[in-house]
């Protein structure tokens, strides 16, 4: 029988997915650490579903790198996962390899959480964020560069009541009530829409640079961001370097930028990979831009693209098998082989190690 997805998430190497009718959470993928809270790190390849939260109305899913979030219908949120930085929430650095309700949060009604690499962040229906997990980059919003290993609401935010609340790789975006667009964490690329590339930003600090305009939907990325307000017109800010920003050029950016090329379009719905991006237009139509060496942006091309680009393959009539035919022969730029894969970020200051995925896991199936 076919199941009723109402909502899907994507971590490192893994999905999850919700079917409300069923009152069901699926889990598949990688699942070193516990990640997909089956009760052991086993990789599943088709979807399984997560006993631990069964008949308990899960609404919505976050996923970080290697850890998960399920917020349930009456605001109570579960984690489990990797638990190195205190990502989980529960007190501990202990992993966990099935769901576990947070406990300092009970009380609170949850409605909202998202997930960075390793920190999480919730929003509680009195508009409040509490943050928690890696928080040496401000990440946290706490004025600090430390680690949590509980949520802790964060501070100097007293006067607002947030409505959205989102992560980007180790950075984090939040709206208020009033549309205005608050960001804290790492800095280096220009990803808090600041303008400026201080480092790091410990505390919710708003995004002047946008003006009066009214946010109403925010993603963030590895270390770039964007942002659509509630005229649909879209805005990217931060790393550059592969066209991610979709402004025509490889220039990092410190302050929001609008993306000219879809301006006519009215964007509702936006998602930052890690250097491509993606967005959704009220006609209908999916853009792409940004790395393209995997095919990541569904064009047909294995190139980069600095503009967006519609996914024709998408397009309401259109032959799926004719498309099929032709994107077998795509047009691809020469890449290195290294370069065709993700490549793990290494060192204290971030910056792309030389280890790429693939290598990870052959080392890893060699000790296993």
């Amino acid at each position: 029988m076919d199941k009723k997805i109402s909502a899907i998430s994507c971590g490192a190497e893994y999905t999850v997915a919700i079917s409300t009718d069923e009152d069901e959470v699926y889990s598949w993928g990688w699942g070193d650490f516990g990640r997909l809270g089956h009760g052991s790190p086993d990789d599943m390849f088709l979807p399984k579903s997560i006993h631990a939260l069964k008949g308990l109305r899960v609404v919505s899913v976050a996923c970080g790198d290697t850890h998960t979030l399920a917020v349930t219908r009456i605001g109570h949120i579960f984690s489990f996962g990797r638990n190195q930085n205190g990502q989980l929430g529960h007190g501990t650095t202990q992993d966990c390899l099935v769901p576990n309700k947070i406990v300092a949060l009970s009380g609170r009604c949850v409605v909202q959480a998202a997930c960075g690499a390793e920190h999480s962040i919730a929003l509680t229906q009195d508009g409040k964020l509490h943050a928690w997990g890696w928080g040496r980059y401000g990440n946290l919003g706490n004025g600090d560069f430390e680690d949590s290993y509980s949520p802790r609401e964060i501070i100097g935010t007293e006067d607002l009541k947030f409505t959205d609340v989102a992560c980007g790789w180790r950075h984090s975006l939040a709206v208020s009530d009033s549309g205005a667009l608050y960001s804290f964490g790492w800095n280096k690329y220009g990803q808090l829409g600041l303008g400026d590339a201080d480092q790091f930003q410990s505390r919710a600090t708003k995004v002047e640079c946008l003006g009066q305009k009214q946010i109403s939907v925010i993603s963030g990325g590895w270390r770039h961001t964007m942002a659509a307000d509630m005229d649909g017109i879209l805005y990217a800010w931060g790393w550059g370097k592969f066209g991610q920003l979709g402004i025509g050029n490889v220039s990092d950016q410190s302050s929001p930028q609008v993306v000219s090329a879809i301006a006519s379009e009215r964007i509702f719905k936006v998602a930052c990979g890690w250097r491509h991006s993606l967005a959704l237009s009220s006609s209908g139509k999916v853009y792409a831009w940004g790395r393209g060496n995997n095919g990541q942006l569904g064009i047909g091309k294995c190139m980069d693209m600095a503009l967006p680009r519609y996914i024709e393959a998408l397009a309401p009539g259109q032959d799926r098998n004719d498309y099929l035919k032709r994107a077998q022969k795509v047009e691809t730029e020469q890449f290195l082989l290294q370069d065709r894969y993700a490549v793990v970020p290494q060192g204290d200051d971030d910056e792309e190690g030389t280890v790429p995925i693939f290598e990870e896991i052959h080392k890893r199936q060699r000790l296993s």
